[in-house]
C-alpha cells in the first residue's frame, strides 16, 4: 500500500494517460463553451475526426485532423497538443493549428456574408428605425 507523496502515486488525470476524449479536448481548446455542447455537436455529426463521424468518447491523438462545422463556417484543424484542462485562450490556441485552406475559405465566406444585405441584422432597431415603425403604425388605411 502506497501512502501520500510516495513514489509512483498518481493523480486521477495521470491515470487516464495521454489519451483525451474528443468532447473534453474540444472544450479545452475552446471550440465549445461546455463539454455538453461539444458532445451534442459530435452526436449531431458537426465534428469529424480524420474524415469519420465518431462518438464523443473517442480519443484524440497529436496529428489528428478535425473538421468542425459551426453554422455556415467549417474549420479544418490539426491537433498539435493534448489537454484535458480548459485554460485561457492563448493556451487553447497552442492545442491546434488551422489549415491555410480552411482559414482562407472561412475568410471568403465571412466577406461574402457581410456583403449580403440583411444577413447580419443588429437585432434591436435603432432610434431612427423605431420612429419609422411608429410612424407606420400610426398611419390610417
Amino acid at each position: 500500500m502506497r501512502g501520500r507523496g510516495e513514489e509512483g502515486s498518481e493523480s486521477p488525470e495521470d491515470d487516464a494517460g495521454p489519451d483525451v476524449r474528443l468532447d473534453k479536448w474540444l472544450w479545452a481548446a475552446r471550440f465549445y463553451r461546455t463539454r455538453s455542447l461539444a458532445a451534442e455537436a459530435i452526436v449531431a455529426g458537426k465534428v469529424q475526426l480524420n474524415g469519420e463521424r465518431v462518438k464523443r468518447a473517442r480519443t484524440v491523438q497529436v496529428g489528428d485532423e478535425l473538421r468542425i462545422r459551426n453554422g455556415a463556417f467549417e474549420q479544418v484543424i490539426h491537433v498539435r497538443a493534448l489537454s484535458g484542462r480548459r485554460g485561457g485562450a492563448p493556451e487553447a490556441a497552442k492545442l491546434y493549428e488551422e489549415t491555410a485552406e480552411s482559414r482562407a475559405a472561412r475568410d471568403a465566406l465571412a466577406l461574402q456574408m457581410r456583403s449580403i444585405p440583411g444577413a447580419h441584422d443588429a437585432g434591436r432597431p435603432s432610434k431612427k428605425d423605431r420612429r419609422t415603425i411608429a410612424k407606420f403604425r400610426d398611419q390610417e388605411f
